[in-house]
């Protein structure tokens, strides 16, 4: 049975890029592609009674009329979501991956995610929903529920794909973060990329030996990483070193403990993501 990866898309600016990245996985993995649009709850409920204290021949003929106008909507939403799975499979298939299968699926999407991710290696978001073009907008309002609800690594995809080279791992020592380490050596997505893990924060004897420790498990996996502490608030360098350092991938653990921990679970995290240019895996 081949391994799947599911790409969620909802038609927003970051869809494109999102199915580049599925695609850009999906060869050096070996994986299918299963490609999912959501229909939430309020795009398939019927709209609101309208009808008040009308009489009751003409209350009868409104609520018709709006049973009737309720079915065409759901109509012309199933359509567009079918459009939009359409548009993304093309996309996919025109970078070089035919293994890609389209699903229409109704309910909220962190549902969906719980439900679904447990057959596959990875889940793919954007940063953004559909509201991403209006500036005042925050992160797209599911990205902590479908990182908390999945079972498997979440992709958050950037804005335009960039084929990944050299790998930013924050590194705090945590479970979390021993997990995403783990994905790292047993996964053939990171063969051959350049990696550099660091730990932000005090120079220890003790976080020394856990970062040369995560280190060596790369290199038992012939990922070859470098390694260093660096002095300072988790948010801040990272976001520094990811934008001066041109890193096209950011690999962190979704709930780590001290300093880092206040990135996931606090404000910084939405600032992190928003602000970095690149795609972040998070792995819980």
């Amino acid at each position: 049975m081949t391994d799947t990866i599911i790409a969620f898309v909802d038609g927003s600016i970051y869809s494109h890029s999102l199915c580049e990245y599925a695609a850009w996985i999906a060869k050096r993995t070996g994986t299918a592609i299963d490609l999912v649009h959501v229909l939430g709850p309020r795009e398939a409920s019927a709209p609101s009674d309208y009808s008040g204290s009308i009489k009751l021949g003409a209350r009868t003929a409104l609520m018709e009329e709006l049973a009737s106008l309720d079915e065409q909507r759901a109509k012309l939403v199933a359509h567009r979501g079918r459009a939009i799975l359409d548009d993304a499979t093309t996309v996919i298939r025109e970078a070089g991956v035919e293994a890609v299968t389209p699903h229409l699926r109704h309910g909220e999407i962190a549902e969906t995610v719980g439900e679904q991710d447990l057959a596959a290696t990875m889940v793919l978001i954007g940063k953004r929903g559909e509201t991403a073009e209006k500036p005042d907008r925050a992160l797209g309002q599911n990205l902590e529920r479908i990182v908390r609800a999945s079972h498997r690594p979440v992709f958050v995809a950037a804005r335009a794909f960039k084929p990944v080279e050299r790998v930013l791992v924050a590194w705090d020592g945590g479970p979390s973060a021993m997990r995403a380490v783990d994905f790292m050596a047993r996964s053939p997505l990171f063969a051959g990329l350049s990696v550099r893990l660091v730990t932000i924060g005090n120079n220890t004897p003790e976080a020394r030996r856990s970062l040369d420790d995560a280190a060596a498990l790369l290199g038992a996996a012939s990922i070859k990483a470098t390694a260093e502490v660096i002095p300072g608030q988790p948010a801040a360098v990272l976001g520094r070193i990811e934008e001066e350092e041109g890193f096209d991938l950011l690999v962190m653990g979704a709930y780590g403990h001290s300093r880092i921990r206040t990135m996931i679970v606090g404000s910084t995290t939405s600032e992190m993501i928003r602000t970095c240019h690149s795609p972040v895996l998070l792995v819980r």
